[in-house]
């Protein structure tokens, strides 16, 4: 058994890049910033701020496309997926992780964010797939290796 599931709760780093390919079918590709604080040994408190790239399919991009906008608070579940492609310039083939969101959800206020009054606010609601279901995860069994 395996499993391949991220939760993230984050911030958008920028606007969100939403292409429409063959088909009609919606691609939405942005950034999310998730900040962790911890307290070194000096007594100064750290902020440690990580970013992923987060990819929306279909009709959730849809939605990103009318409502996610730079800043706005997001839960985020997902699966990582992993891709290369060969540098032109080095030669190198480099690597690159993404989130590809299965379900989203909109945190924090939902009218008159304190920074910038002209961002549309997203309605809050919940934004789970219909077209495809994650499959049920199977039953823990009793008997344990450890």
């Amino acid at each position: 058994m395996s499993v391949n599931k991220v939760i993230l709760v984050g911030n958008v780093g920028k606007d969100p890049d939403v292409r429409h390919l063959e088909g009609g079918i919606a691609v939405a590709r942005f950034p999310l910033a998730t900040n962790e604080t911890y307290t070194d040994k000096n007594g100064q408190k750290v902020t440690q701020t990580e970013w992923h790239n987060i990819v929306v399919w279909r009709n959730q991009a849809e939605i990103v496309e009318k409502y996610v906008k730079s800043g706005k608070l997001l839960y985020v579940e997902g699966r990582l997926r992993t891709s290369s492609y060969d540098d032109k310039e080095t030669g190198v083939k480099k690597y690159f992780t993404e989130v590809y969101c299965t379900n989203f959800r909109f945190l924090g206020p939902s009218t008159g964010e304190v920074q910038d009054n002209t961002k549309q606010n997203a309605p809050e609601t919940n934004t789970q797939r219909t077209d495809k279901p994650e499959p049920p995860m199977p039953e823990p069994e009793d008997d344990l290796p450890f």
